[in-house]
C-alpha cells in the first residue's frame, strides 16, 4: 500500500511546457523587444482591495504574470488603494493568497499609496504648467456642465483661476481646510472633446477618511486614472494590460503620463528615493483586452457584496461564489483555472463564456490529477448472506486507472455494504443495467452479486437488500469473465466513515442573471438547488484526506476535502463538479 498516493500525483498535462502562445498582446511584446524599444518586460496586476477577486480576475492575473514569466520579465502586485472608505486589510490578504494559489509570485509588492507624495508633487506641476485647476463646482454641477455624447460641455467658472490661486487652494485642500466634496482638482483638457473622459476630469477629491497604510496623513486622494497611470510610470511598467472598459480612458492615461513626464522630472521622484525605492520611471503603454464574462453567474463586486451582506450565500468563500476563494473551496484547482484562461485566449472581442467550459477544464485536470476513492452519498444497505457476519478482508485497488504512478491501496470488505440507492430499482426502467430483484451486478473489485431479497419498511420504502456473492467471480478468477452488464461501487458498512457531503451546483438557474428585462433581479434567479448537504459514507482512506485534497468518488463525481471544516474523524467533502455536464439538457 503506498503512502498518501494523491500527494504523489504527477504534474498534470495542462502544466506541461506549452507551445509559444500567439495573441495580439504577446505579439506587441515580441515586437517591442525585437525593435529594442524595451530591454525587459515589466507588467503589473493592480487590484483594488475593496472586495474579493473573482474568476474574471483570474484571466487578468494569468495574462499579467504569464506575459512577464514567458518573456523573462517582472510583474508587480500593486494595490490600487486610493479609495480607503471601501478598502480593508482582509481583502489585501485574500488577494495575495489568490495570486500565490494560482501559481504566481510578484517581483515587488507595491501600493498606490507608496506614491502619494509623488502624485501630490505631480499635481502641483500640472497646476504650474496651466494643466490643472481647483474647481468649486459640486458633483451635481460638474455633471450638468459636462454635457453628453451629442452636446459639448461648458467650462467651469473656476477654470481660469491663476496658477498662484490654484496652488494656494490645492495646498489648503491638502491641509484639510475644506469639507469633503467642497473642491476638486481637475485637469484642464477640453470640455468639447468627443471623449467625455477628457472633459476636464477630476484628479483629486477631498475625502477625510483614514487610510490603512497612511493613516490620517491625507485628507485628499487621487482619482483612479491619475493614480493608475502615474503608478505605472513610477514602476517602469512597459505594458499596462487592462480590460476593454478602460479603452476610452487611454487618452487620459496617456495625457497624465505625458504631462507629468516622470522620467524627465527627477524632482518628483525624490519621495520614492527617500523611501529607498529605485528610480525606475518610464513611459508605459496601455493595452486593452476583453474581460472574461461567464454565464450563470454575476461578477460585479457590488452585487457579490450584496449576496454576502444579505446572507444569500455563506460568505465570500462560499463554494458557490465565483470568487477565487469560493471556487478554491469548491475544489477548483490552479491548473484548471490556468487552463481555462488559456482556452479563453486574448482578444479585443467581448463575449460570454459558457460555464461548461470552466467545468470541462476542471474535469480534464482532475481526471489526470485526482486519485480515486469509493463513497456512497445516498446509502442503501446490502447484506451478503453467504458471507459470515465476522467476514472481513482487504481488497487491492489501484488509486488511478490511467496512471500507475499513483500506486494502490487496500480497501476493507465485509458482508455488509453501503451501495447507492439509485443503483437498485425494484421496477427497472428501460435500459437499467444495475441491481434488480433476482438480477446480478458486479461489485467493483469484489465479484458478482445476485439480489435475492428486498426488505421494506411499513411505508413501503426499501431499507435493505440481501444477496449472494459468487465466490468464483473475483477479479482474476475464471468466473469473473461472465458477462454482466452493470458494475456498481460500494463501501464496507463496518469500516465506512460517515461524512458530510455538500452537493454544490451553479448559484443561478438562468444563463443571464443580470438580464432584468423580465422585471426580475439577479437575486430572483438564485438556484434553490445550488447547495444540498447529505450524510454519506466514505472508505477509510478517503476520510484521512488532507484539507483541499481532491478525489474522484467513483461513479459519483469529483470532490474535495473542505478547506476549513474537514477532519479525519468528521470528514466534509464538497462536490467540485459532476462527472458529466448535467446542464446541457436543460439549456
Amino acid at each position: 500500500m503506498s503512502a498518501d498516493p494523491s500527494r504523489l500525483a504527477p504534474e498534470t498535462p495542462t502544466d506541461a511546457a506549452p507551445a509559444q502562445k500567439q495573441d495580439f498582446v504577446r505579439q506587441i511584446v515580441r515586437d517591442d523587444l525585437a525593435s529594442g524599444k524595451h530591454q525587459a518586460v515589466r507588467t503589473r496586476f493592480p487590484p483594488e482591495p475593496n472586495g474579493y477577486l473573482h474568476i474574471g480576475h483570474a484571466k487578468a492575473i494569468c495574462l499579467d504574470f504569464g506575459v512577464a514569466r514567458e518573456f523573462g520579465g517582472r510583474c508587480n502586485l500593486r494595490f490600487d488603494d486610493t479609495n480607503p472608505a471601501k478598502e480593508d486589510p482582509e481583502y489585501v490578504e485574500a488577494i495575495q493568497d489568490d495570486v500565490r494559489w494560482l501559481g504566481f509570485d510578484w517581483a515587488e509588492l507595491r501600493h498606490a499609496s507608496d506614491y502619494f507624495e509623488v502624485f501630490y508633487l505631480a499635481a502641483q506641476k500640472l497646476i504650474r504648467q496651466g494643466d490643472a485647476f481647483v474647481c468649486d463646482l459640486s458633483a451635481e454641477e460638474v455633471r450638468a456642465y459636462r454635457g453628453n455624447l451629442t452636446e459639448p460641455g461648458r467650462n467651469s467658472p473656476y477654470r481660469d483661476r491663476s496658477v498662484e490661486e490654484n496652488l494656494d487652494l490645492f495646498a489648503r485642500m491638502r491641509a484639510g481646510e475644506f469639507a469633503d466634496g467642497a473642491r476638486t482638482l481637475r485637469a484642464k483638457i477640453d470640455m468639447a472633446s468627443g471623449n467625455i473622459n477628457l472633459r476636464d476630469p477630476a484628479l483629486y477629491r477631498i475625502k477625510k477618511v483614514a487610510h490603512q497604510n497612511t493613516g490620517d496623513a491625507w485628507p485628499i486622494y487621487p482619482m483612479y486614472d491619475f493614480a493608475h497611470s502615474l503608478s505605472d510610470s513610477c514602476e517602469g511598467i512597459t505594458h499596462s494590460l487592462c480590460t476593454l472598459e478602460f479603452e476610452d480612458h487611454r487618452p487620459l492615461y496617456d495625457w497624465c503620463v505625458a504631462k507629468v513626464d516622470l522620467p524627465n522630472s527627477p524632482e518628483l521622484l525624490a519621495p520614492l528615493l527617500a523611501k529607498g525605492l529605485p528610480n525606475e520611471a518610464a513611459i508605459p503603454r496601455q493595452i486593452e483586452f476583453s474581460r472574461a464574462n461567464l454565464n450563470y453567474t454575476v461578477m460585479s463586486k457590488r452585487k457579490l457584496m450584496v449576496l454576502v451582506q444579505e446572507q444569500l450565500v455563506d460568505g465570500w468563500d462560499d463554494p458557490r461564489m465565483p470568487t477565487l476563494q469560493g471556487i478554491r473551496r469548491r475544489g477548483y484547482t490552479p491548473a484548471a483555472i490556468r487552463l481555462w484562461a488559456e482556452r479563453l485566449g486574448v482578444s479585443k472581442q467581448n463575449s460570454v463564456i459558457d460555464y461548461s467550459v470552466l467545468e470541462g477544464c476542471l474535469r480534464e485536470d482532475l481526471d489526470a490529477a485526482a486519485a480515486r476513492r469509493m463513497a456512497v452519498i445516498d446509502p442503501l444497505k446490502l447484506v451478503i448472506t453467504n458471507l459470515d457476519d465476522a467476514h472481513e478482508e482487504s481488497l487491492h485497488f489501484s488509486n488511478h486507472p490511467k496512471d500507475e504512478r499513483f500506486g494502490a491501496r487496500q480497501v476493507p470488505f465485509s458482508n455488509q455494504l453501503w451501495i447507492e440507492r439509485e443503483d437498485f430499482e425494484e421496477v427497472p426502467p428501460k435500459g437499467f443495467k444495475r441491481l434488480i430483484p433476482g438480477g446480478e451486478v458486479r461489485l467493483r473489485g469484489a465479484g458478482i452479486l445476485r439480489c435475492d431479497e428486498v426488505i421494506k419498511d411499513e411505508a413501503g420504502r426499501v431499507t435493505e437488500l440481501r444477496g449472494t456473492l459468487d465466490p468464483e467471480s473475483r477479479p482474476g478468477m475464471a468466473g469473473a469473465d461472465r458477462k454482466i452488464k452493470g458494475t456498481i461501487h460500494w463501501v464496507s458498512a463496518r469500516h465506512a466513515v460517515q461524512a458530510e457531503i455538500r452537493l454544490y451546483d451553479r448559484l443561478f438557474d438562468v444563463a443571464a442573471p443580470d438580464d432584468d428585462s423580465d422585471g426580475k433581479t439577479y437575486k430572483d434567479h438564485l438556484n434553490p438547488n445550488s447547495r444540498r448537504s447529505v450524510v454519506g459514507y466514505v472508505e477509510p482512506s478517503a476520510a484521512q484526506a488532507a484539507p483541499e485534497q481532491a478525489f474522484q468518488f467513483e461513479r459519483v463525481g469529483y470532490f474535495v476535502a473542505d478547506r476549513y471544516d474537514h477532519r479525519s474523524d468528521a470528514p466534509v467533502f464538497n462536490r467540485s463538479v459532476t462527472l458529466r455536464d448535467t446542464w446541457a439538457s436543460k439549456e
